[in-house]
């Protein structure tokens, strides 16, 4: 029997439609698993970190030299995305001029307190870092100066008052006897500027002279701005003095120099870090050479990090470190420390940790004494010799510790001032480009 074709179209769907609905249709693919949410993010936190020094004026290279270490270890820690108190830190610098006038720096002090800063590095001068610490201790915000030398800073009694480097106390002690008894010092003359470091150092130096037996045959005073010196030395030359102690800067140590060369005064100058710089050496020409200064600290090579600092220093800046940069560097890491062992930025949190510091910094193993003082603080003795300041010797100080992993953050290595190159803080190659006005 023959079917339409229509017929047997419809049978073979039919069949294909009985066949397929026979199979098992295939099972729906799973269900995508839930991917687990996202941890929620750690809050962040900004802190704020003031820092202080002349940054316009004869001071300049300095101040910006201090700027630059503070900076470093500033940068170094955002790098190490540091985690305080369950938040991300990022810090904030906050650099501020102070021209190395007291009436600024208190201005710029205040500045620092309306901005609410949680911690102050600076500042540079002993006649700005004072009168600015009184508006620090009134904010409660901790302050930690890497280069202010006057005794008179921390014995104010402030709580929040530290300095990572030794004081005058200690440097004049250590002028004073050396000239007494490894120069036989016995007549002896200061000139200082009338600064806050320049007399404070004369004033110490005086003292400590005088324990050793000298007589002080004149006291002269000048300021920091004074280049002309003839009427002062003349006086001085008819003493007939063995040394002629200087308490001020390089702007007038230098040209102090070449006038008692002029004069034919044969006594040999000696002064503090303030004159002890690479500037020095360009103001004084040949008149510089034999002359004696201090410096607070280890020479360079002698400091657990100095050499690590100086290629990182010169690495990032592409200057010379001037002076105290390393101390910059190991007074802003020293902050971010009691922070972390405070587990807090509260200015009071971090306060309450500070003296509780013993930090391995590049300039040494830092602890502070019931004011605020570092402990052990080395002062290292140079003489000027063929246009540099050459290593006599270190009195005091701990024994400088094991040099510490370029990463760790906190190495300094420098004294006094100067442009460091291989030393502790005498000035070996870079120069100050000008001569500091009213300094520590």
């Amino acid at each position: 029997m023959r079917f339409p074709v229509k017929t047997i179209s419809l049978a073979v769907a039919s069949a294909f439609i009985v066949f397929g609905c026979g199979k098992e249709a295939p099972p729906p693919p799973p269900p995508k698993a839930e991917q687990p949410a996202a941890p929620p993010a750690k809050p962040a936190v900004t802190v704020k970190i003031g820092h202080v020094a002349p940054l316009t004026g004869p001071q300049a290279h300095l101040g910006k030299d201090n700027e630059n270490g503070a900076r470093l270890a500033i940068e170094e820690a955002n790098a190490r995305k540091l985690e305080i108190g369950g938040a991300v830190v990022t810090f904030e610098f906050l650099g501020e001029d102070d021209q190395a006038d007291p009436k600024q720096g208190t201005t710029v002090a205040q500045k620092l307190v309306d901005a609410k800063v949680n911690g102050v590095i600076g500042h540079l001068n002993s006649g700005t870092t004072i009168p600015a610490s009184k508006l620090y201790a009134d904010a409660g915000i901790p302050q930690i100066s890497p280069s202010a030398t006057n005794p008179k800073y921390t014995q104010q009694g402030f709580k929040t008052a530290f300095r990572v480097m030794a004081n005058d106390e200690q440097q004049g002690k250590v002028l004073g006897d050396y000239a007494t008894k490894q120069l036989a010092g016995k007549k002896i003359a200061i000139v200082d500027d009338r600064t806050a470091y320049g007399q404070g150092v004369a004033d110490e130096f005086e003292k400590a002279a005088k324990a050793g037996g000298a007589t002080i045959v004149a006291r002269e005073f000048t300021n920091d701005k004074a280049t002309d010196f003839a009427a002062i030395l003349t006086k001085i030359k008819s003493k007939k003095p063995d040394l002629v102690m200087y308490g001020g800067m390089d702007a007038q140590a230098g040209p102090m120099a070449q006038q008692l060369k002029k004069l034919g005064v044969k006594s040999k100058m000696i002064f503090a870090d303030g004159g002890c710089t690479t500037e020095f050496h360009k103001l004084a020409g040949d008149a510089a050479e034999g002359h004696y200064c201090s410096l607070p600290g280890y020479p360079l090579d002698k400091m657990p990090g100095g050499k690590v600092f100086m290629e990182k220093y010169k690495a990032k800046f592409n200057v010379d470190i001037q002076l105290y940069a390393p101390y910059a560097y190991d007074a802003a890491n020293v902050m971010i420390d009691a922070m972390q062992r405070a587990n807090s930025v509260e200015p009071a949190k971090v306060l309450a940790e500070l003296p509780k510091t013993a930090f391995d910094g590049v300039t040494a193993r830092i602890t502070f004494d019931e004011r605020g003082d570092v402990k052990d603080g080395a002062i290292t003795m140079y003489q000027a010799k063929g246009g540099k300041w050459e290593t006599l010797e270190t009195v005091g100080g701990a024994a400088p510790a094991a040099a510490q992993p370029a990463a760790m953050g906190g190495m300094s290595g420098m004294s006094g001032m100067g442009g460091m190159s291989g030393m502790t803080a005498a000035p070996t190659t870079a120069a100050a480009p000008a001569a500091p006005a009213e300094k520590k």
